[in-house]
């Protein structure tokens, strides 16, 4: 198994599910990106049969990783993840977010092996509304901010890259079985990325001072992170295990319908789990533009993967502040508490 971005928060915990499965798994990926993080936390290298430290962008340097791996399966999780921070370094965002993707391809691409490969973006890749469905896999890429539209090229270089070099009615001949994966907005122990909720929650918590919430009615499709991450190994699982064309595409992993919630209640919904605290509202009309509504629809994954989420919002709520709390007063190995979170996972799910 190849990770990009297995030093992040994502990365780090598929890291640690695929190492439990007993794979293989080589890494590459720029140092963890903040301090602390849970790539070191919980010990992630150890765990690892390859650690590569470099720029996804570096095509040599990511080559020669891949090639040296041989990977089966490839996770393409590296990128610049924060939509606040697309706003002051746009450029930057659109490079690592598109064009480390097309690194990546074209590293795949030169190496000629057969391979399954999945692209993860984000469910910001839609041209969001404001209104009406959620967002199918086939509906318009798109994106207001740049990190949205950054995600939503990647997805269309992607579809790209699978017509013109991949095309799934000549997998007999390339092997390359590509996949991109959308999933919603995800919780769990170990991040610590600026500007978001939970990290948000966690310093004001431990400050003893209300928990600032920049857009308490906005609405998101919550997961833990362990459930995109079942999606994506469930989707991968499937690419190599058959031919069928139609799964080289695009998937989306995220709540049941109907179980998105705003921002103020997953808030409260912690502070409960917490067991203190309290929330500010610290809306300011003049902050960078976020979507107020972003729900996705899982019916093609649910129908055709047999894919389902399995932790309702509270459940991954109360996981995720036990971790912060366990961390935060040294209690145990942080990679034993993120492995008692995925056999408690896979029991839900029945595997």
């Amino acid at each position: 198994m190849f990770i990009t971005g297995h030093t992040g928060f994502k990365g780090s915990w598929l890291a640690l599910w695929l190492s439990r499965l007993g794979a293989k798994v080589t890494g590459y990926a720029k140092a963890p990106p903040t301090t602390p993080n849970n790539f070191e936390a919980s010990h992630v290298r150890e765990t690892l049969a390859a650690h590569h430290e470099g720029d996804i962008r570096d095509r040599s340097r990511l080559s020669a990783a891949l090639e040296a791996a041989a990977p089966d399966v490839i996770f393409h999780l590296a990128a610049q993840s924060l939509v606040r921070e697309s706003y002051l370094s746009p450029g930057e965002t659109f490079d690592v977010n598109v064009m480390g993707t097309v690194s990546l391809l074209d590293a795949v691409r030169a190496w000629k092996r057969p391979c399954t490969v999945v692209v993860v973006t984000s469910d910001k890749c839609y041209e969001n509304r404001g209104w009406g469905p959620s967002y199918r896999e086939e509906d318009p890429m798109g994106g207001f901010d740049p990190y949205s539209a950054s995600k939503g090229a990647a997805e269309l270089a992607t579809a790209s890259y699978r017509s013109s070099f991949f095309p799934v009615d000549r997998l007999a001949q390339h092997g390359v079985k590509l996949a991109s994966a959308r999933a919603g907005n995800v919780l769990g122990g170990g991040d610590w990325a600026k500007d978001r909720i939970v990290t948000d929650m966690i310093e004001a918590l431990f400050a003893d001072r209300p928990v600032p919430v920049r857009n308490p009615a906005s609405v998101r499709p919550w997961q833990h992170v362990l459930e995109p991450l079942s999606g994506y190994l469930t989707l991968a699982a499937r690419l190599r295990g058959s031919e069928a064309p139609g799964l080289c595409g695009a998937w989306n992993f995220g709540p049941s319908e109907g179980k998105e919630a705003a921002v103020q209640r997953l808030v409260e919904c912690f502070l409960k789990s917490w067991g203190k605290g309290t929330w500010a509202d610290r809306s300011d009309p003049a902050q960078p533009h976020e979507a107020k509504v972003l729900t996705l629809s899982i019916a093609k994954a649910t129908r055709e993967l047999g894919w389902r989420p399995r932790w309702e919002l509270e459940e991954a709520v109360e996981r995720t502040a036990r971790w912060y709390r366990r961390h935060h007063e040294g209690r145990g190995s942080m990679r034993e508490a993120c492995l008692e979170d995925i056999a408690a996972y896979e029991s839900a799910a029945g595997s």
